[in-house]
């Protein structure tokens, strides 16, 4: 690794004054677990790396006014334990329990994830699902964003140099809605995704009200489903018509081939996780309603 400056943030305006001052000079670190690696095999170090590790600001899980807040600086393990969350958005907890091992998942966080923009990235489609925002912050103020907005390209994001990710929040009105998360992987644990999904609806006297589908590691960045949502909207809810979601979605992906699979392959794993994502939906939301019976 070659050498670099370094500084560490004692919270959201000292990091975002840093950034202001060293503009695209200066990388984030967060928890690490990319951005560490990243710098081994740069050819070229960064100016300066500013840690905002220590912004306690950034941190937490918490229910506002908006909805259900998670600070950027959120790791997938505090996720995983949070009772708020699996109180009102346990699909969250599916998509942080299959990044990674558990050392990653300890250090690891949300925004990280998030900003490091990998196509198969496990957190993007269950949020993207649920249609969460963003907030950004820099020296002119912050501004509020839906996620899908802040995917560009591979590894590429709509932030600017100066801008810093603050938190994900969950819209309050989605926190009662049923939501599932599939991913298939090329062995069970620590394996990147060829293809994750993940689904969200209501349910409204038995058909399909909002759907959403997202999907992960099929295109450029995670993708939504519009076509596939369309079908679904206002049709009684059946396996057959889970099904017909998924060969729909499917047609609206754009999957390569590579050493891990081919696109015809990610095509067909698209048909079958969508379906499983409306069906895990679907019996998470028929659990819950004999829970609130009993």
């Amino acid at each position: 690794m070659k050498p670099f400056d370094y500084v560490a943030a004692k919270d959201s305006q000292h990091a975002i004054a840093l950034l202001a001052e060293h503009g695209a000079r200066a990388r984030i670190l967060a928890g690490g677990t990319d951005l560490l690696v990243e710098l081994k095999e740069a050819p070229r170090p960064p100016g300066i790396v500013v840690d905002i590790s220590r912004a306690a600001d950034l941190k937490g899980i918490a229910m506002t006014a908006d909805g259900l807040r998670i600070g950027a600086l959120a790791t997938h393990g505090e996720i995983m334990r949070s009772a708020l969350v699996r109180e009102h958005c346990p699909v969250l907890i599916e998509a942080a329990h299959s990044i990674g091992a558990v050392q990653t998942r300890n250090l690891g966080t949300l925004g990280g994830n998030l900003v490091t923009c990998v196509p198969s990235m496990d957190s993007g489609p269950t949020l993207m699902a649920l249609e969460a925002s963003v907030t950004v912050a820099n020296a002119a103020g912050q501004r509020r964003m839906p996620l899908a907005e802040l995917f560009v390209g591979p590894r590429k994001t709509s932030l600017k140099p100066g801008d810093l990710l603050v938190d994900i929040v969950i819209p309050k009105e989605n926190l009662g809605k049923r939501a599932a998360f599939e991913k298939f992987g090329l062995r069970k644990g620590q394996a990147l995704a060829l293809v994750n999904a993940a689904a969200a609806f209501f349910i409204d006297k038995g058909k399909f009200k909002a759907p959403r589908i997202a999907l992960g590691a099929v295109a450029p960045v995670v993708i939504g489903a519009p076509k596939a949502e369309a079908y679904l909207e206002g049709r009684a809810i059946s396996a057959e018509a889970m099904a017909e979601a998924g060969r729909i979605a499917a047609t609206e992906a754009k999957p390569i081939s590579d050493f891990r699979a081919s696109a015809d392959y990610r095509r067909d794993l698209i048909a079958v996780l969508v379906k499983r994502a409306l069906g895990g939906a679907h019996a998470r939301a028929t659990a819950k309603d004999k829970e609130l019976v009993a």
